[in-house]
């Protein structure tokens, strides 16, 4: 890898004259994502390309180079995938930011990486669609982003995460050759799913530089339910009647006795602050169908023994109610930096995930609130501490690991829709084991022989082989 950035004048001149920034001031802004404790290095320029040639050009010279390129949106990753390495290209893609085309009638649209998440959802709104997939940082994240770590967001219980949306994308290769993959139509099985590869790598297989999604028809405005319980176990039985009720609304959310204060302290909601757990739920299926499904999941609270029950049709006081979880993290920033976990369990097992965060947090001595997306298990335990305290700082880390154990132990992922960065390259390895980590550094190897491609992401370093030793690991 280059250490020296000897080949810069190459790169701008692949590059228009404003397209390079090299000033050590504007690149450290580019250091990091939102993931303000995973390791960082200082990149040695950020590039900004408008279309998919320039970025193959670039992608042509790292190869030439061996210079390590990292791809990056918004920034508002929580793992670290988009965090700087010394001596790299930082590749913005924010200047690729159109939406190529919106089709009605075969529910579709082709954007750009660029695109933030909000924008399409507003532009496919105005002609009567929907574009599903909504992370908490819906208004400025980008759909490179999304496609890169897979993210998944509020809506996952009813409509799934970004690749289920996915219908074909062009990436550029680590050598800069561009591979367009799959189709436009609603069906299509010819040759592997590429697509569904490159979504969720973190920019360690390709850069992603236009996407073709599919849409849903606009939903019917929805009705919103709130309940408060005084035990985590008795929001964790709710969840586990909607799921063997057959119901299916379009968001199901929870927020623990931490958050719930937090929340309140910095929106002066007036929630109930005893309240062990709140949950929030909402259904779109319109008219009749989804009040009978806000009816049902109401009467599986009042079974579950609810403190309070409450839901509402009027779209305001729905915003309102919703408004109190999306304002869950900047709340919990108040209270330190935060260390946000990213833990998926089956749905029959939150309660038990939450009780044992519950003794986590109590055995370590942290601040720690959960809130997650309970339709669906992926729960975000979130730490709070003081990192300039190197014992709040070293008990914080402790309490992350131990929140990881707990959920692999309960048959859970180390990540729902974060994605692994570099603050989860080991526990990745423990995850999938010694045959899948060959399987994915076989791909790897494929895909990115130099080994350029935001290296030391998803895989811890020393996983990455040479190609010849990965294709020797494998049988070949």
């Amino acid at each position: 890898m280059s250490t020296s950035a000897a080949w810069l004048p190459e790169l701008r001149a692949v590059l228009p004259a404003d397209a390079v920034v090299d000033d050590p001031d504007v690149v450290a802004g580019y250091s990091r994502d939102m993931a303000m404790l995973a390791p960082n290095g200082r990149s040695a320029a950020v590039a900004f390309p408008s279309n998919t040639a320039e970025v193959s050009a670039v992608l042509q010279m790292a190869s030439a180079h061996r210079v390590p390129v990292v791809p990056r949106g918004a920034g508002s990753g929580l793992a670290g995938s988009a965090n700087g390495i010394d001596g790299a290209i930082m590749l913005s893609m924010i200047r690729m930011n159109a939406i190529l085309e919106v089709d009605p009638a075969n529910r579709l649209a082709v954007v750009q990486p660029g695109v933030i998440n909000k924008a399409l959802r507003d532009a496919v709104e105005a002609q009567g669609l929907f574009y599903p997939p909504d992370p908490s940082s819906f208004d400025w994240c980008t759909i490179g982003g999304n496609l890169s770590t897979n993210a998944g967001g509020l809506c996952c219980v009813k409509y799934g995460v970004t690749t289920d949306f996915v219908m074909g994308i062009e990436v550029v290769l680590a050598n800069g050759e561009v591979l367009r993959t799959g189709h436009r139509t609603v069906k299509g099985v010819a040759g592997y799913d590429l697509a569904r590869l490159f979504v969720g790598s973190e920019g360690t297989l390709g850069v992603i530089t236009e996407a073709t999604l599919s849409l849903r028809p606009k939903p019917a405005p929805p009705v919103t339910l709130v309940a408060t319980f005084d035990s985590t176990t008795a929001a964790g039985k709710v969840v586990e009647a909607v799921a063997t009720g057959g119901l299916v609304p379009s968001l199901l959310e929870l927020m623990d006795r931490t958050c719930i204060r937090a929340v309140d302290d910095m929106a002066q909601m007036d929630l109930d602050r005893d309240a062990a757990a709140l949950l929030v739920a909402q259904s779109d299926s319109g008219g009749a169908r989804a009040a009978e499904e806000i009816a049902a999941v109401a009467a599986a609270c009042e079974n579950a023994g609810a403190t309070f029950v409450h839901h509402t049709d009027d779209l305001q006081e729905g915003a309102m109610l919703l408004h109190a979880r999306r304002m869950a993290l900047p709340a919990l920033e108040l209270l330190g930096t935060t260390l946000i976990d990213d833990v998926a369990v089956p749905r029959s097992r939150i309660s038990e995930f939450l009780d044992r965060t519950a003794e986590i947090a109590q055995e370590r001595r942290v601040i720690l609130g959960v809130v997650g997306h309970a339709g669906d298990g992926n729960m975000h335990p979130t730490i709070c501490f003081d990192p300039t305290d190197a014992d709040q700082y070293e008990r914080a880390f402790a309490a992350y690991n131990d929140i990881l154990e707990v959920g692999l132990s309960l048959g859970g992922t180390i990540t729902g829709e974060h994605g692994v960065g570099n603050l989860k390259t080991d526990w990745l390895a423990r995850e999938i084991g010694p045959v899948g980590l060959r399987v994915h550094a076989a791909i790897k190897a494929a895909l990115d022989p130099l080994g350029i491609m935001n290296p030391g992401k998803v895989f811890a370093p020393q996983t990455v082989l040479e190609p010849s030793l990965v294709l020797a690991a494998v049988g070949r």
